[in-house]
């Protein structure tokens, strides 16, 4: 594959390289993480720390591979440069179903936020899947427009999302109380245990570093416009991340923090008053409509690159008269929206949210096949490997996307790896036809 030439109508350009990243990393997590990190106290920071240099890590190692291996397909790619069909197949495959998993959790988290001013869309499901439908496939036809119009939406909803939350986050250091850090940890659990749960828990809000790889073809510049807006996307994501956190927590005390189902919200009305929360939920709608329409992006191009190379469908391949990969888009949503419906639906309501731990899992696989692939085609054999930067670099990526699963859990790691193996009768179908 090559990079698309310079110029073309349907490329997209650094800010939305960028915005893909950032947009794609902060979606509705931001908006509840601060609570679930209250129950540790101020020692959460040191899990911030960790997680985000695992984060830069990651973005070292996707910034580098864009420049190896140039073409579309993100991890996939380079998983196949680095690994050859079978494990490109693998990392695709469960990349492709991690992203419509999370696409229903996003519509899902989307529609509670409505609910605030839509009070009917909690009340009456009926009407919150009408509604989670129009959304998904208003999406679905502004991607199948071509890359660039979802490009458009995609930097809008970025800044959009991010203003309010730089506000709240810089106003909050006004109100900043240091007695809420004191004592520093209030988990009743020893400062390393603390440290490693946090850890884990912080570490999946830095899902989508590799975004910019993945629309490789489509962007201007190539490799130099996915390397800046990898490192630009994931250390805005950090700054954002941890000064927020750090700040929610300074305004709210650690025993009303922890019990919050809307933390953004409860600091907003202390600093602004009670009608803040519901410019807070307009940013959290904003936040999880930007982060879908990015998914939504990302559904089509996995399977194109991969059915490209003859390893998915070749149903996967083909592009509308935009050039975007309508069919992959299409299928995707339908996915979706089934997946969505079914959170509605009594009785399924635990197995949808396991499908979701599942895609946390599915999407932590190519980060390690992609570590390894660095590992591999980094090597300069005119040095020793103690001597070789990038393969330490893609070797500390590789431990802390390991550690990321072994934070997901056992029964997860399980059901992840059986779900990885369903694709095997598709790959040998694949290369039988």
């Amino acid at each position: 594959m090559t990079e698309s030439p310079s110029g073309t109508k349907n490329e997209i350009g650094q800010w939305t390289s960028t915005s893909l990243v950032l947009g794609n990393m902060i979606g509705s997590g931001i908006f509840l993480l601060p609570a679930s990190l209250a129950v540790y106290g101020g020692i959460s920071i040191f899990g911030w720390v960790i997680s985000s240099i695992g984060a830069i890590l990651l973005a070292k190692v996707f910034a580098s591979l864009s420049k190896l291996v140039p073409g579309s397909g993100g991890p996939y790619v380079y998983t196949k440069a680095g690994f050859g069909d079978f494990s490109a197949f693998l990392v695709a495959w469960g990349y492709w179903i991690s992203i419509w998993c999370t696409n229903a959790a996003i519509t899902v988290a989307m529609l509670g936020y409505l609910a605030v001013f839509f009070p009917v869309l909690g009340e009456h499901p009926p009407f919150a899947i009408i509604c989670g439908l129009v959304i998904i496939w208003f999406l679905t036809w502004v991607n199948n427009r071509g890359i660039k119009s979802a490009g458009y939406v995609q930097l809008v909803t970025t800044i959009l999302k991010v203003i309010p939350l730089f506000v709240v986050t810089l106003v909050g250091l006004f109100f900043f109380n240091m007695d809420h850090f004191i004592p520093l940890n209030i988990s009743g659990e020893s400062n390393f245990s603390a440290i490693i749960q946090t850890t884990t828990l912080t570490l999946f809000a830095f899902l989508g570093v590799e975004c910019a790889t993945i629309p490789a073809e489509s962007t201007s510049k190539g490799s130099s416009t996915i390397s800046r807006a990898t490192w630009i996307g994931t250390l805005t994501a950090i700054f954002v991340y941890v000064l927020g956190s750090i700040s929610i927590m300074g305004v709210l005390p650690p025993e009303e923090l922890q019990h919050s189902t809307a933390p953004f919200a409860d600091a907003a009305r202390v600093m602004f008053g009670s009608a803040a929360q519901y410019w807070v939920a307009a940013g959290a709608i904003i936040s999880t409509f930007g982060a879908l329409n990015g998914w939504i992006m990302m559904q089509g191009q996995i399977p194109l690159a991969a059915a490209r190379d003859g390893v998915f469908p070749e149903f996967f391949s083909k592009l509308n008269h935009r050039e975007s990969p309508a069919p992959g888009i299409i299928l995707s949503s339908v996915l979706v929206s089934i997946l969505m419906i079914t959170n509605y639906t009594k009785g399924l309501n635990k197995a949808f949210e396991f499908m979701i731990l599942l895609s946390t899992l599915t999407v932590l696989v190519p980060y390690l096949f992609s570590s390894a692939s660095y590992m591999i085609l980094s090597r300069d054999k005119s040095i020793s490997i103690l001597k070789n930067w990038s393969v330490w670099i893609g070797l500390a990526a590789f431990i802390f996307s390991l550690f990321a699963v072994v934070g997901s859990g056992q029964e997860v790691v399980f059901w992840g790896f059986l779900m990885l193996m369903l694709g095997l009768p598709f790959y040998v179908w694949i290369k039988i036809k």
